[in-house]
């Protein structure tokens, strides 16, 4: 049976307890110093890409230049992504946006962190800024801690079943297969 929404009502409950812990999360001590700490890590990267790691990559050579520009650049994005996440979640802490719509897709954190064991500065005889590959390593850990609370907060009903699906549709799709044809 379907709401008005569309929505059966097993997929309404998913999507309701996932609002109820994004709400839940959203009102903590926990979210709160999360926030303070991603934000902090936002605020000290743009002011060493724009001070410091200017003067840090005209010492580079050739190769560590474009080492570092495509460095910063995964830098930015990472943390870009996990602003906006953190500001979803404060925005449903302040009543500015509904658990509900904190729990759409779009909202979701993106993209993945890489590898650790994926070489981090390829750059030949340039060593990577020590100020770079900290703010790296901290940001890569910034990204996995929220991206293990996004999968948590979202995360999938009952029996596998996404948000919005019946989390018994293939054991019944199963059952159905079984009898068919027995009259």
């Amino acid at each position: 049976m379907t709401d008005e929404t569309g929505h059966t009502a097993a997929g309404s409950t998913i999507v309701e307890a996932a609002a109820v812990r994004v709400a839940d999360f959203a009102a903590s001590e926990h979210f709160s110093r999360l926030f303070r700490e991603g934000m902090d890590l936002v605020e000290e990267t743009a002011g060493y890409l724009d001070g410091a790691g200017r003067e840090d990559a005209k010492r580079l050579g050739r190769a560590g230049a474009l080492a570092y520009a495509a460095e910063s650049m995964t830098l930015t994005t990472q943390l870009m992504q996990a602003a906006s996440w953190l500001l979803t979640q404060r925005a449903v802490s302040e009543g500015e946006m509904t658990p509900f719509e904190a729990a759409s897709e779009k909202y979701r954190l993106g993209g993945t962190s890489r590898d650790k064991s994926e070489a981090m500065w390829p750059a030949g005889d340039d060593p990577c800024p020590p100020r770079l590959a900290d703010l790296v390593t901290r940001s890569r850990s910034l990204h996995e801690r929220l991206k293990r609370l996004d999968d948590n907060l979202f995360r999938e009903g009952p029996g596998g079943a996404a948000p919005g699906e019946n989390p018994l549709a293939g054991q019944w799709s199963a059952l159905e297969s079984a009898f068919a044809g027995r009259g």
